[in-house]
């Protein structure tokens, strides 16, 4: 990873390179499949990334940064997953992971926007949104929840609204993970068929399942609407997980300028402990059955 100049960072000689933003931010064409990752070459950069996730979690909150990752795909492209591997080694204080039920009656009647607008971060937060208010341009518009006429509204307001929250000095990053057709249903058989998964799996997911195209076409209509300068979209390619979750994160680490926090070095002091003390209660311990 290459350090890139653009976010004003330091150079220190204990840090993995830092990414930089790439110069051409078009989806690159598909090559040949590659070979599996192994685990211990993930292990190892996944590692580095989350150090620097860390990094980037003390500056947001040292220089009061305000963040908000939009993630969008359809069912079994990734997104939970990898919002798992971006938010597993950081404080979920600072990282606040926002997935929102359906609506109430009256969260309908209110303007499409508000229920999500209070989730946005305040400084020193970074917010992220397992799906959206893009849920308007895709579920809804497809799924029929909503009216063609109030999807076409909400396109024609989202870049609208995405420039008044970047305005705010919010930094807005929107990702969609791309899944081909084949590994989205090998993705669903797994949830049938292994009970950690099944919760993952709803009679809505089943029956967009049905709906490819339409959901293509709400894609690309959603990508010409709203694909702004300020709030452009990033596609990840996430057939392969490993992979999909490393160029994830290493994108995401290139679009945030951060710095390394300054921090005294940590230095356990000594303690006093009384081995021979025994509680003056009977403790309730659980059976160690493994």
């Amino acid at each position: 990873m290459t350090k890139g100049k653009k976010a004003g960072r330091q150079d220190t000689a204990s840090e993995v390179d830092r990414p930089s933003a790439p110069e051409d931010s078009a989806v690159p064409a598909k090559g040949d499949k590659q070979e599996p990752l192994s685990s211990k070459a993930y292990d190892k950069a996944m590692k580095e990334l989350h150090i620097e996730l860390v990094k980037l979690q003390e500056w947001v909150k040292h220089a009061g940064l305000k963040v908000c990752i939009v993630f969008e795909g359809r069912d079994g492209a990734g997104k939970g997953g990898s919002i798992k591997a971006i938010s597993e080694r950081v404080s979920p204080r600072v990282f606040r992971v926002i997935a929102l039920p359906a609506p109430t009656e009256r969260q309908k009647s209110q303007m499409y926007f508000q229920r999500y607008m209070g989730h946005l971060p305040a400084a020193g937060e970074i917010v992220i949104f397992d799906r959206s208010w893009y849920n308007r341009a895709g579920v809804e518009r497809v799924m029929g929840f909503c009216t063609e006429e109030q999807s076409k509204a909400f396109l024609q307001g989202v870049p609208l609204v995405e420039r008044a929250i970047v305005d705010s000095g919010v930094i807005l990053l929107k990702y969609w993970l791309e899944v081909s057709p084949d590994e989205q249903t090998r993705r669903l058989n797994g949830r049938i068929e292994d009970g950690r998964k099944i919760w993952k799996l709803s009679p809505m997911d089943i029956k967009s399942y049905t709906r490819w195209d339409d959901y293509s076409r709400a894609r690309d209509d959603m990508f010409k609407a709203s694909d702004s300068a300020w709030a452009p979209w990033y596609v990840v390619r996430s057939d392969d997980k490993k992979r999909m979750r490393l160029n994830l994160i290493r994108h995401l680490l290139s679009q945030i300028p951060y710095e390394d926090v300054p921090r005294e070095k940590i230095k356990l002091p000594k303690r006093q402990i009384k081995s021979a003390a025994q509680p003056n209660y009977v403790r309730k311990f659980v059976p160690e059955v493994y």
